[in-house]
Parts: structure tokens; sequence; C-alpha cells
């Protein structure tokens, strides 16, 4: 802000500002005290068993090794010793970055099993109470669905409320690679739903991937619904600050970087994944060539210059979201800047007609999802501009779809 309001109004936002300023540090240190005290989380029971573990009597690699030195580990085992390290290390090797996804699919199925199996037997521990048990079926049965024949499970952490990442279509032979950034209130619970199917990661994952077939039939992409970070929980404090984002944004950039071949990658924000993708945006490989955000309450910057990226940025917002009216401003840590849809940002502004609200942007017969497929396919002058300039489109020229019919 460059002007300086003392209006009681505006000084009662900043001292309920400080106040959560401290609610948050609070929390966090109570939050790192209990959290250090507790046991081992299954994730890194199975990490800890692998670096003590062996194959053929050689020692095996540092889980936290590069991508690239992973993959030559990996590519140097035949088929049966990678199956028994899958087998073995489920967890581990499930959550690897630089394991063949094949195998982090077998691997992720595996463990996926393993949790089934210890919720089902929770259901009918007469320790838990009557809640307790309940919501024991309710993951039981999530793990059921994960398990279905052709799900393709690239991460899978059943720790606290989960992190979990699906893929659409074949990764290793993209020619372009979506990945889904969901906001607020996303785990293993509400990563698919039947209600309300296209505000889920699945659903969101599913419609793109659908719509960027109908959009360019010959263009051989894949789409990633990566709710591989922990969101915060409803929109209180924590989705005010970027706590949470800048974790996510650590993971965020751990994929893309792993991710097979070089083919370019177009990340699509939602809510609070655009706070994350806008922090995880200056470290970013040069491969993410596009970075959309819908429904945003800000990228931790004030313009996108402020974003050190290379990649073209997208921005839109449905004009009956009610996201639009959050106090775009970022003070003392909470809040997260600049509103991506003001002229002054300097994002490229879509059109998200028919999207209805916070929720519905990857709704089929929108044009934001519209919009999202011809950006996944490469088909830049396809796009429509929210404004009648047709800015968005500007620059662009020589740019087009890979294979595109």
């Amino acid at each position: 802000m460059t002007s300086f309001d003392t209006s009681p109004q505006l000084n009662v936002w900043r001292a309920l500002l400080a106040l959560a300023v401290v609610f948050v540090m609070l929390a966090t240190t109570g939050w790192t005290a209990v959290r250090s005290h507790r046991g081992a989380t299954p994730l890194e029971a199975s990490r800890s068993a692998w670096e003590h573990g062996r194959i053929d009597g050689h020692k095996l690699p540092s889980p936290d090794g590069s991508p690239v030195r992973l993959a030559h580990f990996f590519a140097s085992l035949d088929a049966h010793q990678r199956a028994r390290l899958a087998h073995r290390y489920p967890l581990a090797v499930g959550n690897m970055n630089g394991a063949p996804v094949r195998l982090r699919y077998e691997a992720n199925r595996t463990a996926l099993d393993q949790q089934r199996r210890i919720e089902r037997a929770r259901m009918h521990d007469d320790r838990l109470s009557p809640v307790g048990q309940q919501d024991a079926g309710r993951l039981m049965h999530r793990f059921e669905a994960l398990m279905d024949p052709g799900r393709q499970i690239l991460a899978f952490d059943p720790e606290g409320s989960g992190r979990i990442a699906e893929v659409f279509g074949n990764l290793d032979k993209a020619q372009r690679i979506s990945v889904v950034v969901p906001g607020v209130d996303t785990d293993l619970l509400t990563f698919q739903r039947t209600f309300r199917q296209y505000s889920a990661p699945v659903g969101m994952a599913q419609s793109l991937y659908t719509a960027e077939q109908a959009a360019s039939p010959r263009t051989r992409t894949a789409v990633i619904a990566w709710a591989d970070y922990t969101a915060p929980g409803g929109l209180g404090v924590e989705a005010a600050t970027a706590m949470r984002a800048e974790e996510g944004a650590v993971r965020l950039n751990a994929l893309v970087r792993a991710l097979p071949g070089g083919s370019p990658v177009q990340l699509y924000c939602h809510s609070y994944g655009s706070v994350l993708c806008g922090v995880a945006a200056h470290a970013l490989p040069p491969r993410v060539s596009d970075i959309a955000v819908a429904g945003s309450p800000g990228m931790r910057t004030e313009t996108t210059a402020g974003l050190h990226t290379t990649a073209r940025v997208w921005a839109m917002r449905d004009a009956d979201d009610w996201i639009k009216d959050v106090p775009y401003l970022e003070v003392g840590g909470l809040g997260h800047g600049a509103d991506p849809v003001a002229l002054g940002f300097g994002a490229r502004v879509l059109s998200a007609r028919g999207a209805k609200g916070h929720a519905g942007y990857f709704e089929p017969g929108t044009d934001s999802l519209r919009n999202f497929a011809e950006i996944g396919v490469g088909a830049y002058h396809s796009v429509d501009c929210a404004r009648d300039d047709d800015a968005c489109r500007t620059g662009l020229s020589g740019t087009a779809s890979v294979g595109r019919a």
C-alpha cells in the first residue's frame, strides 16, 4: 500500500492482524513441541528401513539423493529387483522422486493395501470411540477406492490428514504435463468427491485431462492431481499466512524436477494453491512454461515481476467468486499481496465465464476449463481473454500446440 490510512477501521484491522501473528507463532511453537515427541510416521519408518537396507549385498542409495542419481540406480536393477524394493519399502519407493513412475504406482498400491488393513482393524477396535471407528471406516473405504484397477497413485503419505497425488494419462510419454494444485481443506478424504466432484482434486484433474484430449486429440498429455502437501484446514489464520505454502513449494519444486522427460509443465493453481505457486515460482525449473491461477487470494507479490519466473502467468476469477472480497494486501505475514486479476499485476487475464463461484473453475462447459485446456495443449491463441483488448494473447506469436489436430 502506498498511502497511510489512519481510519479507525484500518487500525482495528491492523490490530487483528498483529494478534493473529502472535497466535500463529504460539500455535506453530506448540505444534512443533508436540510433534517432536511423537514416534516415527509410517513414511519415516519406511525411509529409515530403506536407509538400513541392502539389495544383493549392496547398500541402497540415500532416499534424499538427486532424482538423476536415483533414476540411474533403479535403471541398474532388473525388474525382479525393482519389484522387491517396492514390496519391501512401499512408502519410501512410492514417494521417491527419481524412482520410475510405474514402480511408484506399484509401491503405493502396496502401501494403500497395508493402510487399508490397518484401518479395517481399527473399525472394530473397542479402544476407539464410535466416532473414531467411523473415521477409520471412511479411511478404509477411501484407500480401497484409491486401489481400483487403473488408478495411478504417484505419491501417498497416510500421516495426519494425509498427502496424495494421482496421474491421469501416460506420464512417461506425455508431450505436455499439467499439474493441478488445490487449496484449503485438501486431504485424503476430500481428494475425491461424488457430490460437487469438480471442486476436488481428482475431479479437477479428470475434467482437465478430458478437456485437453478434446482440444487436441493428437497431443499426448498427462495431468497430475497434486495434493502432496499439507493444506490449511479451513479459512482461519493458517490460510492467511504462507507457512503451508512455503512447505508445499519445496515439495512442488521437487516433483517438477523429478518428472520424466523434458516436456513442458503447466501449473493450475486454485485458491490457496495459487499462494503456493507464487512462493514456488522463483525456484521452479525452466520447463514450467505456464502458471495459471484461479480464484486467487494473492501470490505473495505485488506484480508478476516479483515472481521471478520465465513462465507465462495467467489469472482468472469468476464474477460470483467470494474471493474477490478478501483484503488484497500483506501485513505482518498476514494476507497474500496484490490481486492477480488486477490490471497492474501483469498477469494475462482469462475469461472464467460459466464458472459459477469459487469452486466451479473446472466444471465442463465453462470458459475457465476450456481456457485451461488450451493452455495445456499449447494453443495459446485460442484462449478467451477476460477483457475486450485481447491483452492476454499479447506477445504469443509463434506458440502453438504440440501435435494439434
